[in-house]
């Protein structure tokens, strides 16, 4: 396994169909590092508000942000850095995930509405419909110029932004 002592976890991070869960499963295998799919972290209630199309609030992610972080932690603390799958809509969020410390980045899968929603109308087997994009896109702050984040354009091919990753966090 190759680790970094400066980073303990790369968070892929975009609304629902931006490719989050392919590129970061893709960039953990070839780091070698754990893998955190956030969809596995959300409470039954969560699921079952957004297959209804019901947007969850701050008080719904705040637990499923905690978890995350926990996950996170160990990660730290086992020396095994990881790589998460999650939206990490806002800076409140990512500041949660990071838990104050500078050893967590994040990689932005930036997209615009009709990209996406077209990739999640074709989708399958995700309990996120399509209906909750407008909700996620107005959830959304984009990682601001003094947070630990890469933008990256979400419409590349996943292969291109697992190199990119790698060649701008040094980790290749």
């Amino acid at each position: 396994m190759r680790t970094s002592p400066a980073i303990a976890a790369i968070v892929v991070m975009g609304v629902s169909g931006s490719g989050k869960s392919t590129v970061a499963s893709r960039l953990a295998s070839r780091l070698e590092w754990d893998f955190a799919e956030a969809d596995g972290f959300h409470s039954a209630a969560n699921v079952a508000k957004m297959q209804a199309g019901i947007p969850l609030g701050d008080d719904d992610r705040w637990p499923w942000l905690d978890a995350l972080a926990q996950r996170i932690a160990r990660a730290r603390n086992e020396g095994r850095p990881c790589v998460v799958a999650c939206s990490a809509l806002r800076r409140i969020y990512r500041e949660r995930l990071a838990d104050g410390h500078d050893d967590v980045r994040f990689a932005y899968l930036q997209g615009d509405f009709a990209m996406i929603e077209a990739r999640m109308k074709t989708r399958t087997g995700h309990y996120m419909p399509a209906s909750l994009l407008e909700s996620q896109f107005r959830t959304l702050e984009e990682p601001a110029p003094d947070e630990p984040a890469l933008t990256l354009p979400g419409e590349a091919a996943p292969e291109a932004l697992v190199d990119e990753i790698v060649k701008r966090l040094s980790l290749g």
